[in-house]
């Protein structure tokens, strides 16, 4: 019988996380995509609907990312996102004739946050996905054969399949 087991339970806090942040990903993607005009009227950034659906659709795929079995690379693209909308809300906030500033700074607090939890995130989905946490090792010069490959060349030119052995092995010709 085969026991079942449940995904949810093998993941870590940090695949936790990064599933919730794939989820919000999607749905913030999606509202940025479809909203645009809505968004940029609330920052006071009229006429940059078109970036703002490159930011959405950067989010979805983000979103399908950190939906996958190993998110890291995901987590860190929404890091980098992140960034790029710092940037740009920045920008709006240097901008004189801007008169939605407070609503920059709500928005600005809140990518802040966002920011800083994506990269505990992706550093935790980092060490955790990682080769035992380090280097791969290299084994170019490791043949498998301890005394080396010439002493292992006709070690068994001689065997001999034990009698009682003869009938416990399935036949060839089967």
């Amino acid at each position: 019988m085969h026991k079942h087991t449940d995904m949810a339970q093998s993941q870590s806090s940090a695949d936790k996380l990064a599933r919730g942040l794939g989820w919000l990903s999607l749905g913030v993607g999606l509202y940025q995509l479809l909203a645009p005009d809505r968004i940029t009227r609330e920052l006071g950034m009229q006429g940059s609907e078109n970036s703002l659906r490159a930011c959405g659709a950067r989010g979805v795929m983000s979103g399908i990312g950190a939906l996958s079995d190993n998110p890291t690379p995901a987590i860190w693209s929404r890091v980098g996102g992140d960034v790029l909308d710092l940037a740009a809300l920045s920008f709006a906030l240097k901008d004189e004739h801007n008169p939605k500033k407070q609503n920059v700074y709500l928005a600005l607090t809140a990518v802040g946050i966002l920011t800083a939890i994506d990269y505990a995130c992706a550093k935790a989905l980092s060490q955790r996905h990682a080769y035992q946490g380090g280097a791969t090792p290299d084994y170019r010069y490791r043949s498998g054969f301890p005394q080396g490959l010439a002493s292992a060349r006709g070690a068994a030119l001689g065997f001999q399949v034990p009698a009682d052995m003869k009938d416990a092995l399935p036949s060839p010709t089967l």
